[in-house]
């Protein structure tokens, strides 16, 4: 069955003729996709059916709870706990991994809920939710009448407690079914979707967590011959939207425009990505649920880089490294004293990493796209800003002409020969999204290494800083050589892996599990959220 292209950007995120296999059948209609990290399995919904389903690759499917309150979408937490939104119960619940059951929310304004239907969290543990009505309704949930009145988004704030009222992010009356949801990669921005208007909508996602400056960001997705509609709604690390539509997923690019559409026998309610390597996106479909392989990763979230909590893990130590699907040496990150921390940004500039820079040839910006690189550091400068951590950025700047710039190595020939990263051109800005906000610092350097021309060891000693979070490019050269040269000075250095990139994922993978665990702890993104708290 062949997929249809709408824009050649299509072909980077999956084959056109990708095969669509179906991985189990015979159910009432499946609902919330979600895989789990560390033990390798899928659960879905069998939401009529009143049952919660898992699916292995050795086993295949099989019954995981009974009577499941008539579930829809899950996730999981940072800690691996899962979410559901339980359409029979009007509640989001939170279940241990041990089972037990804790309510969550289930009121707004001192009446219930609708009935809680997609549901993500963000890095900072918040967790939003849509709530259509879909659960008091015949088939998908219990025929009973509606308290509220109107349909909108929720949030669970960080520090929620357990069955304190959810606090409305939305404006009241702007859906009139609201259903999927999904960030940004870089969290500044939410799409949601809304099931009867066949629209999706973009948000700023205000410091409150308040949707703001809504705005449609697709329309129109209705087909009058085939079946499907938006329902579920994930965004992948490039920042493209997936959405359940007719025939099967719809995907759109960042900019909004259609660029391809996954034919799938069936009408596809939710998807979500898992497997491995994060390449399988699994859809549940009506009767059925099936996969298909792309060449892309989800947004990363929260629980994606989540391990096992070890009993020394529990007493405050950092649990031995493991290998991570990418094939890295990583462990969790060690807590973190905001007020002890720094976090540095250091060459991702144009020229470095980005399409039409200068080291273009190298394959520095497709193994930045392939590491989310940018996102990802986006994300970190914002919880680091957040938490009271100073941002620095390194930039390496050269004056018009190299003046005085040895040639003695291979690195400073090639500045010099490729006009690269000079003062006052757009090769040497930071890239999109990592501009400075006020309070950052900025280190210009004309070295390797962001110690030995700049003034970062001045600004790190006079505000007691003994901790760095160490990203940007390149992994194995200034990444890496400023973790060396950290450790020589006494610092602890902290490298979530997946902010930083390099030429290929060999010479990443060389330089993470080689000479960074010497002097650093390499860890992820989301471990090093997680560790903020």
């Amino acid at each position: 069955m062949a997929h249809t292209v709408v824009d050649p950007k299509f072909l980077d995120l999956m084959d056109q003729h990708a095969a669509v296999e179906r991985i189990g059948t015979g159910f009432v209609f499946t609902e919330g996709p979600i895989w789990h990290p560390v033990e390798h399995h899928l659960l879905f919904s069998d939401m009529p059916g009143d049952v919660r389903r898992k699916w292995t690759r050795q086993e295949g499917v099989s019954e995981y709870l009974r009577p499941s309150n008539k579930g829809n979408g899950m996730t999981y937490d940072a800690e691996l706990n899962l979410l559901v939104c339980e359409h029979a119960t009007s509640s989001v619940a939170r279940f241990r991994p041990d089972g037990t059951r804790e309510l969550l929310a289930s009121h707004f304004e001192g009446r219930e809920l609708n009935s809680p239907n997609d549901i993500v969290v963000r890095s900072d543990g918040a967790i939003f939710f849509t709530d259509p009505t879909y659960g008091r309704m015949e088939h998908f949930g219990v025929p009973r009448a509606l308290q509220q009145g109107f349909q909108g988004v929720y949030m669970l704030p960080p520090g929620h407690r357990p069955g304190d009222e959810a606090v409305l992010v939305s404006d009241r009356y702007m859906f009139t079914q609201p259903n999927g949801l999904c960030f940004s990669p870089c969290e500044r921005w939410m799409w949601v979707n809304d099931t009867e208007q066949a629209n999706i909508r973009m948000f700023d996602v205000g410091e409150d967590g308040r949707l703001k400056n809504g705005r449609i960001f697709a329309s129109g997705i209705k087909d009058a011959v085939k079946a499907g509609v938006p329902d579920g709604m994930k965004a992948d690390a490039n920042g493209n939207v997936w959405v359940t539509a007719p025939g099967g997923v719809w995907v759109y690019s960042f900019e909004g425009l259609l660029i391809g559409k996954i034919e799938v026998p069936e009408m596809v309610a939710n998807l979500h990505w898992g497997g491995e390597d994060w390449q399988t996106l699994f859809m549940c479909a009506c009767t059925s649920v099936y996969t298909v392989k792309t060449k892309v990763r989800p947004r990363l979230e929260p629980f994606m880089s989540a391990k096992p909590v070890s009993h020394s893990a529990a007493d405050g130590a950092v649990p031995a490294a493991a290998a991570s699907p990418k094939g890295l040496q990583l462990s969790e990150c060690p807590a973190i004293d905001p007020k002890k921390t720094a976090l540095l940004i250091q060459d991702l500039q144009n020229d470095v990493m980005i399409d039409g820079g200068a080291f273009e040839g190298t394959g520095s910006p497709q193994h930045a796209r392939e590491q989310n690189v940018v996102a990802n550091a986006i994300s970190l400068a914002d919880a680091a800003r957040r938490h009271g951590i100073p941002v620095i950025h390194i930039w390496m700047v050269c004056e018009p002409g190299h003046p005085l710039l040895a040639q003695h190595a291979p690195l400073f020939q090639g500045l010099k020969g490729e006009n690269a990263l000079v003062r006052g051109t757009w090769g040497v800005a930071p890239v999109p999204g990592l501009e400075p906000k006020p309070g950052d610092l900025v280190c210009e350097k004309m070295s390797m290494s962001g110690w030995e021309t700049s003034r970062l060891e001045s600004y790190l000693r006079h505000a007691g800083i003994d901790t760095i979070i160490n990203t940007g490019s390149w992994t194995n050269m200034s990444v890496e050589h400023t973790a060396r040269t950290a450790a020589d000075k006494g610092f602890r250095v902290v490298v979530p892996e997946d902010a930083c990139s390099t030429m290929n994922a060999d010479w990443h993978r060389a330089s993470i599990n080689y000479a960074m665990q010497n002097v650093a702890h390499v860890t992820s993104v989301a471990s090093v959220m997680s560790a903020l708290g």
